[in-house]
């Protein structure tokens, strides 16, 4: 499965994953209000770029990781934290405590989970009054903007399935995906809030992370090698070596509230 590439490099991810910027990890904390008591559930952490902020808060945290290579690296990451753990398992298969954490937390990750039980499974584990949280990014257009419209030609010529005159939407015109939350009747109101960041990259830092991406890392390894190669000729002849590049994360919530029994 796609899911399963990010596991392929694992340093690789680690070193290339930005983590989330400090305002949307306060802004988590404060609407999941944790205590020393809370256990916090995060479903797909990679390398911890989620974690290691929670654990450093002081979060009782279980999190649940299909790469075997991915875990290492987060129980690594997370050495200082003893109260955070590292389980290695497909969420869907997964099997919990029952419902009793206070928190449930999964960030650009929920998309690899089936979606026939990924919100079922993640507020069942839920206890009462507990919070589920999803973190979603959007490459949005800023930045670098000249740099990526003419990137779309090495996109065309090394990517056949890349159509054509493709460019980043405007932040304003991405639309929240909260459908699948406001039709569970165990979640009560959904409440999103928005978070832009602009990172520069090194030409070599932005191929890293390009390299993490499954879309990148599906490519033939010919067809991906003269990719890279052209958008860093591009980057290193005509940018002075960097680009800038925007993203738009958002902090969707929900709480678990007990419906009354007909």
């Amino acid at each position: 499965m796609l899911r399963d590439v990010f596991d392929e490099d694992a340093e690789l991810y680690d070193r290339a994953r930005p983590a989330y910027p400090s305002v949307l990890v306060d802004a988590l904390i404060g609407e999941a209000a944790p205590t020393p008591d809370t256990r916090v559930l995060e479903v797909g952490p990679g390398t911890g770029q989620l974690t290691v902020p929670l654990a450093r808060a002081g979060c009782r945290i279980t999190a649940v990781e299909l790469g075997p290579s991915l875990a290492a690296v987060a129980r690594r990451n997370l050495r200082p934290f003893p109260e955070a753990r590292v389980e290695v398992a497909a969420f869907e298969e997964w099997t919990p405590p029952g419902p009793v954490f206070g928190l449930a937390v999964c960030a650009t990750a929920f998309h690899w989970i089936d979606p026939a039980v990924r919100v079922l499974r993640m507020t069942a584990a839920l206890a009462p009054g507990g919070t589920l949280a999803l973190i979603t990014t959007h490459h949005v257009a800023g930045g670098s903007e000249e740099f990526f419209a003419r990137a779309q030609g090495c996109y065309e010529r090394w990517d056949p399935a890349t159509p054509p005159g493709l460019r980043a939407s405007d932040e304003s015109d991405v639309a929240s995906d909260t459908g699948e939350l406001d039709a569970c009747d165990r979640l009560g109101p959904v409440r999103i809030r928005r978070f832009s960041r602009e990172i520069t990259y090194t030409t070599g830092a932005y191929l890293d992370v390009l390299r993490t991406y499954s879309g990148h890392r599906a490519l033939p390894a010919p067809a991906r090698e003269g990719l890279l190669a052209c958008l860093a000729g591009l980057i290193d002849n005509e940018y002075g070596g960097s680009v800038t590049k925007r993203y738009l994360h958002e902090l969707i919530t929900a709480r678990r509230v007990e419906r009354p029994a007909p």
